[in-house]
């Protein structure tokens, strides 16, 4: 713990060692007319600038992160005050003792600034000590702002890995989901020892390769997305037959793009609570299309009449959905759900990438 904090303090030193440099560098060059010798100007702006980085690094490592990161904002101004005139008085005291007697001709004229020259005369001046603490405090400033800049950096790639993460978790919930349904299916296809389990197995290792090994991207073309809902409407005929009727309608290019396995789970919901409870034919009607800049997508499926639906109930399918929505389209998408007496539907609005 200690050789952590260690380590963190010898870095901030070289950080603000660092800026020093370069503050010293640009005001050095920017100032070098007003002095006579090279050897003044490095001297003058040699201490300037340790008084700067130094006030810098009390303000941010110090003051902030002990008093006004923790509340106490009295304690900060009053601190931060009482640090600001010990400056000014160092400053003082080296213009008077060292500068003035050791450079004259560059600090005539300033010395007749003041109607009191003397130390306390110009301990007392207002408008001089808000100009030395405003020459003092500008290094800091700057520090402040690209360490809020920094701080802000570091969060942004913190949400975004963050973001990746859930989003790995959302479809390693979703694939189990998906493949535990269409192992249902040729389970009961077996059992019945239909000609269609070859057809079946065909089927679910196309779609099992979509999803293990093409679908890792955070967007996919949306033809092949629409590969994936055609391919489960085959394994889904097969396994009900006329006990199902399923209208599918496209108009798009294919080559918008989309998050993968989105629009297959609104499908896959359709068939759990439209289909399985079903004595009677059920109806599913998915249309996918264009509209200006929006992908609109809907899923609408019939209800069965002996099954008690609950406004409040969702698959898990379905709540995976939202949240990687929420996350990949947070301002970009739209979605309706609407649970009627007869029927469920989906609706969904998405920019297009």
């Amino acid at each position: 713990m200690w050789q952590r904090a260690q380590h963190f303090l010898e870095v901030s030193r070289f950080k603000y060692v660092i800026f020093g440099v370069i503050i010293f560098a640009f005001s050095a060059s920017t100032s070098s007319w007003y002095y006579t010798t090279k050897n003044e100007l490095f001297i003058t702006f040699g201490i300037r600038v340790v008084l700067q980085i130094l006030l810098a690094y009390i303000i941010i490592e110090l003051l902030i992160i002990q008093l006004l990161n923790k509340g106490k904002t009295v304690a900060f101004v009053f601190t931060i005050t009482a640090t600001l005139l010990a400056f000014y008085v160092v400053c003082n005291l080296i213009f008077i003792y060292f500068f003035e007697p050791t450079f004259p001709t560059t600090y005539v004229n300033y010395v007749k600034r003041f109607e009191d020259a003397s130390f306390l005369g110009r301990l007392t001046n207002i408008s001089e000590f808000i100009s030395k603490s405003l020459y003092l405090l500008y290094p800091t400033l700057l520090l402040l702002v690209f360490k809020l800049y920094t701080e802000k950096q570091h969060l942004l790639k913190l949400t975004e890995q963050k973001k990746t993460a859930e989003l790995v978790a959302l479809k390693n919930q979703l694939n189990p989901h998906f493949l535990f349904n269409t192992l249902n299916n040729l389970y009961a296809l077996a059992l019945k020892k239909s000609d269609d389990t070859t057809k079946v197995i065909q089927k679910l290792s196309h779609i099992l390769d979509y999803i293990l090994y093409r679908c890792n991207d955070e967007y996919v073309l949306l033809d092949k997305e629409i590969d994936l809902i055609e391919n489960y409407l085959s394994l889904e005929k097969i396994r009900y037959a006329d006990r199902v009727k399923i209208s599918f309608s496209k108009n798009v290019t294919g080559q918008e793009k989309i998050a993968p396995l989105l629009l297959l789970t609104f499908v896959e919901n359709a068939f759990k609570h439209g289909v399985v409870n079903e004595i009677k034919q059920a109806i599913i009607n998915i249309n996918i299309s264009k509209k200006g800049d929006q992908l609109v997508f809907k899923v609408e499926n019939s209800k069965p009449d002996a099954v008690e639906y609950s406004n409040n109930r969702e698959s898990i399918g379905l709540k995976n959905i939202k949240k990687q929505l929420d996350l990949l389209y947070p301002t970009t998408h739209d979605l309706i759900i609407e649970n009627k007496s007869n029927t469920f539907s989906a609706n969904l609005k998405l920019d297009i990438i």
